[in-house]
């Protein structure tokens, strides 16, 4: 007999609806393997007491009404970058070490509302930035396939505890890479929206346009089912993405037509080295694609090398805009990289941060026109399978870490500028297991056909019963 933990998320709250298994009983399941297999970094706060009401409160409503979400009841659990009224919130830093929100943003009451419940927050590096979890003074996040190895960042966490089935989904955030990343490393699903798609409320601290919350799960339908909780337009957002067609999950299951696909590996931000067996597992999508009837086609960068120090720029002001309000003590605590980046954002000026901010609209424009006739495009989500736990960490020379950060991921952030939808499917493993990611990403606001086709290519090539040790 399968585990509660074997079921999808969507499963889980049909068990729900069906009257087998309650809120409860599945939040305490979540809980007790939570406490007793967390060795991979996911969390950094358990709130058992909160967690535990607040199943209790959602089964004492009975069953849940038409309209409902579909995973009302199902547990998950918050990044910690993600205000959580009353629940410690330290955004991956030892300066903001016991932090209590007042308020709660966007997701959480997102989350809330469609009846979901929080386990608690997990781990991130500091404010977000790197593309590895190691925050200082916690473990670091490391993929369940091999616990040596990193569970990539900044959603490291989440992505870490949707892998190892200590959530069945998760929430996370991706300003560069952050959501996709983590999933390929951790061998799941990760799904960064379209800009616009979830409200940044109350903060909207990204005047960029780069960063936006997204889902993590097992399958596609999971992803599409917590996009349909998070996504919507909230008074006072200052843009939004069109509404959907239908639902998101509705989406997953129609066939998305025969499509034209266009396929790019070259690295698009760095001069980086493409493993090898990365490298086989593009080859391979792209004859799976063709295989489901769709047209690929080799497409050049569309993306000039001129817009990495555009990015960069940007980059290290909303870097900056978390260690601005620091005292010097707290800027001591936090780590050289943020502190390298912060203050090469303090010394940019205020035209220069608007300048880059122009330049980089006008790149995205650039590669939206270039890639407007293809309905999908395909790229590896990082150039090798997960690294070490610190093989990208170099507190000694922040420059060589952040270089080494674009290294890896040298295609990522590409489809924040352009504020693409993107998705990372776990297609692949390495000769010795490790999980290797494929990148898929559609038109602006077309999570739809992005979700129907990522639903498609699950089907033809499924990878549901692949669990890692320890599950």
């Amino acid at each position: 007999m399968s585990e509660l933990h074997d079921l999808t998320a969507l499963e889980q709250g049909d068990r729900i609806r069906a009257g087998d298994i309650t809120p409860v009983e599945l939040t305490e399941h979540y809980l007790e393997r939570a406490h007793r297999l967390d060795d991979v970094g996911a969390f950094v706060h358990l709130g058992d007491d909160l967690a535990r009401q607040r199943a209790f409160e959602i089964a004492s409503i009975g069953p849940v009404g038409e309209g409902a979400s579909p995973l009302a009841g199902v547990p998950t659990a918050i990044k910690d970058l993600n205000l959580t009224r009353g629940v410690p919130t330290e955004f991956g830093s030892p300066v903001f070490r016991g932090y209590v929100p007042e308020v709660s943003d966007a997701v959480t009451l997102a989350l809330d509302e469609a009846g979901l419940v929080s386990l608690g927050k997990t781990s991130t590096p500091e404010f977000g930035s790197p593309c590895y979890t190691e925050p200082e003074g916690r473990p670091p996040a490391v993929t369940p396939w091999d616990r040596d190895r990193m569970a990539g960042g900044s959603s490291g966490g989440a992505a870490a505890a949707v892998a190892a089935g200590l959530v069945p989904v998760a929430q996370g955030s991706d300003g560069g890479g952050s959501i996709r990343i983590p999933a390929s490393c951790c061998g799941i699903v990760g799904l960064k929206p379209t800009r616009g798609r979830i409200s940044g409320f109350p903060m909207y601290g990204d005047p960029v346009g780069l960063a936006t919350n997204g889902t993590l799960a097992r399958t596609v339908a999971d992803a599409a089912a917590l996009l349909d909780v998070l996504a919507g337009r909230w008074q006072g957002d200052p843009s939004w993405a069109p509404e959907p067609s239908g639902t998101f999950l509705g989406a997953t299951q129609r066939e998305p037509g025969r499509l034209r696909i266009g396929a790019l590996v070259e690295p698009i931000i760095a001069d980086a080295q493409v493993d090898p067996e990365v490298r086989a597992a593009f080859d391979e999508t792209t004859r799976m694609l063709a295989d489901l009837g769709h047209s690929v086609t080799d497409v050049p960068v569309p993306i000039s090398r001129d817009a990495v120090a555009d990015f960069e720029t940007c980059w290290e002001v909303l870097t900056a805009l978390s260690t601005v309000p620091l005292d010097a003590d707290q800027r001591a605590q936090v780590r050289p990289l943020t502190r390298w980046l912060g203050e090469r954002g303090e010394a940019r000026s205020g035209p220069e941060f608007g300048l880059a901010i122009g330049a980089l609209r006008r790149h995205a424009a650039e590669a939206l026109v270039a890639l407007a006739p293809y309905d999908a495009v395909l790229t590896p989500t990082v150039a090798t399978p997960p690294l070490p736990v610190g093989a990208i960490r170099n507190d000694a020379d922040p420059a060589a870490d952040f270089a080494a950060q674009k290294r890896f991921t040298p295609w990522t952030s590409a489809w924040n500028v352009t504020g693409m939808p993107s998705i990372s499917l776990p297609l692949h493993q390495s000769a010795n297991g490790l999980p290797i990611g494929m990148m898929l990403a559609a038109r602006p606001a077309e999570e739809e056909l992005l979700l129907s086709l990522s639903a498609q290519v699950e089907r033809a090539h499924p990878w549901r019963g692949h669990t890692p040790p320890g599950w």
